[in-house]
């Protein structure tokens, strides 16, 4: 067993496929499947169960896959220690963004990585704000940005910027209006995620307070097939306009402030308080805030 086998191996077991994984990690299909191959003949064990969809973990894959990620994380960890020396930013970093703005942040900080941390890598997941808190503390993840989160004795967090909620709808109905009262959500059928995802949280948290019943119709935990639902006059949405604009190029849907009161949700850099601040963490995090802060700025 050696560690280009394994991280073949991590790469194929997260993206559930060899052939996306050999377009990861720029290799050809079959020299992947031999390394996988002579892994499973090594250790005597079926790691993958190979179907016409890709693959599937078999149990003893799943225990592998989890020694996997911690032997690529002490491999990163050793890289940024000795490159920590120089305040040179190298080694692997793995930055959790939410689907509000994974979109216009993604491209942006490859960008930067690119011209300058050229001896970095960078891998970028896209989850809801809990789901990002679970892989900071499991150590699956470096760094990421979640709204409003819980406080985990395990992770620090650095608020970066207030975001307001947005009733969002079809320009026809909406356009003419400045921003909605929270009394008056109960009126329109809202599409919202499911139980426990921050923004909802928010607005039953608020909606509590303020005795006012939520007509919520859809319950669907993805930002864009939201929009689209709402698009589709199934309904409306309480998003922040940031998230709006990250997945709209036309003028057909409008957003407008929900107020008296506001519903604010604030975006932190959340890290593992158990990782060394190293060159690479500190450059990240400043250009994931300086990046939030530029695509969240109001038009």
């Amino acid at each position: 067993m050696n560690l280009q086998q394994i991280e073949t191996f991590v790469h194929v077991a997260e993206t559930g496929s060899f052939s996306k994984a050999a377009v990861l990690l720029e290799t050809a299909q079959p020299a992947l499947s031999r390394q996988v191959r002579a892994l499973e003949t090594e250790q005597r064990e079926t790691l993958l169960i190979r179907t016409g969809r890709g693959v599937t973990l078999t149990d003893a894959g799943r225990r592998l896959l989890e020694h996997g990620h911690a032997i690529m994380q002490r491999v990163a960890l050793a890289k940024e220690d000795l490159g920590s020396q120089r305040d040179e930013p190298v080694g692997r970093i793995v930055v959790g963004l939410p689907p509000s703005l994974a979109r216009r942040l993604t491209l942006p900080l490859i960008d930067l990585f690119s011209k300058d941390m050229p001896k970095a890598r960078l891998a970028v997941v896209e989850g809801f704000s809990m789901n990002i808190a679970e892989w900071l503390t499991s150590g699956r993840m470096d760094l990421g940005l979640v709204y409003t989160p819980e406080p985990h004795p395990h992770i620090e967090v650095t608020p970066v910027l207030e975001e307001r909620l947005c009733l969002i709808g079809p320009a026809r109905t909406l356009g003419g209006r400045s921003g909605v009262r929270f009394d008056e959500l109960s009126q329109f059928p809202l599409i919202m995620p499911q139980h426990g995802q921050i923004f909802r949280k928010l607005m039953e948290a608020q909606a509590t307070l303020s005795q006012v019943k939520l007509n919520v119709v859809w319950e669907v935990s993805s930002v864009p097939a939201i929009l689209d639902l709402v698009r589709g006059g199934y309904g409306y949405a309480a998003l922040t306009d940031s998230a709006m604009r990250s997945h709209l190029t036309d003028a057909e849907l409008v957003g407008i402030p929900i107020e008296s009161p506001h519903v604010v949700s604030t975006l932190c850099l959340a890290q593992s308080a158990k990782k060394k601040a190293t060159p690479l963490i500190r450059k990240t995090s400043l250009a994931l805030r300086e990046l939030s802060q530029q695509v969240c700025a109001p038009l």
